[in-house]
């Protein structure tokens, strides 16, 4: 399964979609930025089984809903369910950064690949 230009969206979609790529055995390829919700991969699908290429972003922000007139607001709760999945290494980085916000923290480069192995970028992921 590869990722790239996945700008996230409903957790509850995403937990779903990573629960079938633990169960199925897929390897998780990030190419290309993960935001959001897309991050849970980080937590559901085991750790040997995710690789990403120099492309790959990650991107952390506390979750939220739409409000009146659409407007964002804060999801504790969506929050709380986000920091659960996440694996200890990931919230000691988020946390080094001042934790999850309204604002876009991003993961990537040399931080990144200390955390995750750098994929083949010229095979695809099984």
């Amino acid at each position: 399964m590869r990722i790239s230009d996945d700008v996230g969206g409903r957790i509850g979609n995403y937990i779903e979609i990573y629960a079938a790529a633990r169960s199925s055995g897929d390897t998780i390829m990030i190419d290309g930025a993960c935001l959001s919700a897309c991050t849970l991969v980080l937590g559901i699908v085991p750790r040997n089984r995710i690789c990403v290429t120099r492309r790959a972003t990650l991107g952390f922000h506390a979750a939220w809903m739409p409000g009146p007139e659409g407007r964002p607001v804060h999801s504790a709760v969506g929050t709380q369910a986000l920091w659960e999945v996440y694996p200890q290494h990931v919230k000691r980085w988020i946390n080094s950064r001042g934790g999850l916000s309204s604002k876009m923290i991003f993961l990537r480069g040399r931080e990144l690949t200390a955390m995750y192995p750098q994929c083949r970028e010229d095979a695809s992921a099984r």
